[in-house]
C-alpha cells in the first residue's frame, strides 16, 4: 500500500489526497503536524529532508517530495482512461487549496498528540471534498494517529449529495467503485466517514461521534503518557 507523510492542513498534501481520492487509491496516512514527534522524524529519516507531503511508493521504489511530482508518478502508474492524462494542479488549484485550509482555521496543523499511539493503524473510510471527514482528518492529524485512508470518490451520479438522497431515489442504481461496494456489502450504507479501530473493536459513523471518540480514547491516553 502506498504510505504518505503529510499533515492535513497543508495545501500541497491536499492536492495529493485530491488525486488518491480521483484514482480510487489507498494510502496508508502517516500524520505529521508542526510540533509532532511521533511521525516526523520517521519521515525525515525515510526521505532525508523534513517537507510534506512525501510519498513512499514500495511498489515501484520510488519516494517522492513536490506535489506535482507525486501527482504525476500516481497518473502514470495508477491511473486510466483520461485520469491518466489529466494535467497537473495549476496556479488556480494552489490557491483554492490555501484558501480551503485558511477557511478551517489551519486545523490540522499542529500536533495535541504525544506518546506511542495505537499498536495498529485505524481505518477511515473518506473521500477528500466531504466537509466532514475532514474534520475527522484534521483530529486525526493533530493526535498523530496513523490510519489507511480508504477512499470511496463518488462514482455515478446517483452518489451525487447527502445518503438519504440515494436511498430515496436511487435505491436500484447498483454502487459502484471499489470501497463503495465494500463498504455496502459490509454495513448496508454508503455513508462517510466511516470509523473502524480495530485496536478497540470500534466502528462508527457520524464525524462528531468520532472525534469525541479519538479524543476520548487517543488524547486522554496521551495525556497519561
Amino acid at each position: 500500500m502506498l504510505k504518505l507523510y503529510e499533515y492535513e492542513g497543508c495545501p500541497f498534501c491536499r492536492l495529493v489526497r485530491e488525486t488518491l481520492t480521483e484514482l480510487d487509491l489507498d494510502a496508508v496516512i502517516y500524520p505529521c503536524p508542526r510540533g509532532g514527534s511521533r511521525w516526523r522524524p520517521e519521515a525525515e529519516r525515510v526521505g532525508g529532508r523534513m517537507q510534506f507531503p512525501l510519498l513512499v511508493d514500495d511498489n515501484t521504489g520510488d519516494v517522492l517530495y513536490e506535489s506535482a511530482d507525486i501527482i504525476a508518478h500516481l497518473r502514470a502508474h495508477y491511473g486510466t482512461g483520461h485520469r491518466r492524462q489529466a494535467s497537473a494542479p495549476g496556479r488556480r488549484a494552489q490557491l483554492g487549496s490555501s484558501a480551503a485550509s485558511a477557511l478551517r482555521g489551519f486545523a490540522g496543523t499542529r500536533a495535541q498528540g504525544g506518546g506511542d499511539g495505537p499498536a495498529q493503524p485505524l481505518e477511515l473510510y473518506s473521500f477528500e471534498s466531504s466537509p466532514f471527514s475532514r474534520i475527522v482528518r484534521e483530529t486525526l492529524c493533530e493526535l498523530e494517529l496513523a490510519y489507511v485512508l480508504r477512499n470511496m470518490g463518488k462514482a455515478v451520479n446517483a452518489d451525487m449529495g447527502p445518503p438519504w438522497v440515494r436511498e430515496k431515489f436511487f435505491a436500484d442504481t447498483p454502487v459502484e467503485g471499489r470501497n463503495r461496494k465494500q463498504m455496502m456489502e459490509q454495513t448496508g450504507r454508503l455513508q462517510v466517514p466511516y470509523l473502524i479501530d480495530p485496536n478497540t473493536d470500534t466502528r462508527m459513523y457520524e464525524s462528531d461521534d468520532i472525534v469525541r471518540y479519538l479524543h476520548t480514547t487517543y488524547a486522554s491516553q496521551a495525556r497519561q503518557n
